[in-house]
């Protein structure tokens, strides 16, 4: 079982910055990976970024490359997404949600941007960009 606590969010203007963290907790080997994900009203929950645990590889959707980045403590027991030069399609309710690694055919390990992939979930923490 893993637990997982997001804090952080918050309104903010455009343009402006926050940083959210989520507090994992429980059987590392179901966290290998962990994710941030983001749910706008009658949208669907979409990846944000995704954290590996062994080699803290990183992947970001392209709405967000280049301003956010996410990062963890050296156990992953925290997971950070510092968001930078946000904009009003920013806006959102934020989850963070661990999971296990995913395998390509070629043997690769890599860390799902899908949804469904992850089997553990925060409560979500709610960001508001203002224009």
């Amino acid at each position: 079982q893993v637990q997982l606590v997001e804090s952080g969010g918050g309104s903010v203007q455009a343009g402006g910055s926050l940083r959210l963290s989520c507090s994992v907790s429980g059987s590392s080997f179901t966290r290998n990976c962990v994710g941030w994900f983001r749910q706008a009203p009658g949208k669907e929950r979409d990846v944000v970024a995704t954290i590996y645990r062994t080699d803290r590889r990183t992947n970001y959707a392209d709405s967000v490359k280049g301003r956010f980045i996410i990062s963890s403590d050296t156990a992953m027991n925290t997971v950070y997404l510092q968001m930078n030069s946000l904009k009003p399609e920013d806006t959102a309710m934020y989850y963070c949600a661990a999971g296990p690694f995913s395998l390509r055919e070629s043997g690769e390990i890599y860390c799902s941007t899908g949804a469904p992939d992850y089997n553990f979930w925060g409560q979500g923490t709610q960001v508001t960009v203002s224009s």
